[in-house]
């Protein structure tokens, strides 16, 4: 007889088992308290030992009034074998980590890196250790700044190559930017970036970047506005597509009241 199957908890249900709100889990999940699984369609899954650390977090908070912070370091005293970056398809170092290794190999402070990116030094800490809490435009530029790409950093290229992926059998890129679920549809060293994007209503870049090569953007479901060079707007429903050219600074949002679905490709894979 075969093992009964892990219970999972949709955001709504987790939220009331711990006794907060929704709103209080998914500000819990940017400040990198708690990272819940994802089903295959994107949506936030909490288990039940994921349930146990919500009522953790939410004592630590009323009983002992103490901010996401000592939350975590008071969490860790309890297990140090709990990790609440590792989400699926991450790698054991985590983006975070990887950052900060390449600070350190470039003999760069918080302050000077933080400086240079344009955001401010509590920031990059946080993200560093925790793997979380900064916008997807800022993901890009770190990337940039050390001369590398967020394929890379989110660990695509150490995959191994699949020449079929099934359906819901997708790698997650490490969910750094709330809101954002990017999903690996092509594995390994490819010559094209192949991702299937999930976006929370309200998920944005914050802000526009540009990279080299080509871009082709599908929409699946809901719908988005992406914007070209801060001046050419260009608003997506479903089946509609778009190709523009890397270089040109891009911009997007979720404009749909509900999630938004697409599948984006970019050549060569310099994101």
């Amino acid at each position: 007889m075969g093992s009964e199957e892990p219970v999972h908890y949709k955001v709504a249900e987790a939220a009331r088992l711990a006794g907060v709100s929704a709103s209080t889990l998914r500000l819990w999940e940017t400040q990198g308290l708690v990272i819940p699984g994802r089903s295959e369609t994107g949506h936030r899954q909490y288990s039940a030992d994921d349930v146990v650390r919500l009522k953790r977090i939410a004592w630590y908070r009323t009983e002992r009034g103490l901010n996401p912070a000592a939350i975590r370091e008071a969490l860790e005293a309890e297990d140090p074998a709990i990790d609440s970056t590792a989400t699926e398809g991450d790698t054991p170092q985590g983006v975070g980590r990887k950052l900060r290794s390449l600070r350190h190999d470039a003999g760069k402070t918080l302050e000077q890196v933080a400086g240079d990116i344009g955001i401010a030094t509590s920031v990059l800490s946080t993200f560093e250790r925790t793997s979380q809490g900064v916008t997807f435009r800022v993901l890009h530029d770190l990337a940039e700044y050390y001369g590398t790409t967020v394929s890379k950093l989110s660990g695509e290229e150490e995959s191994d190559n699949r020449s079929v992926v099934r359906a819901g059998e997708w790698k997650f890129w490490p969910e750094t930017s709330p809101g954002v679920t990017v999903q690996v549809l092509a594995d390994g060293r490819n010559m094209m970036d192949c991702h299937r994007f999930v976006l929370a209503p309200g998920a944005s870049s914050d802000g526009a970047y540009k990279h080299e090569g080509e871009e082709f953007v599908h929409v699946l479901s809901g719908r988005i506005e992406m914007v070209l060079d801060g001046q050419e707007f260009h608003d997506l429903g479903p089946g509609d597509s778009l190709y523009f050219e890397s270089a040109r600074r891009h911009a997007w949002r979720n404009r749909h009241h509900g999630e938004t679905v697409l599948i984006w490709i970019n050549t060569p894979p310099t994101f």
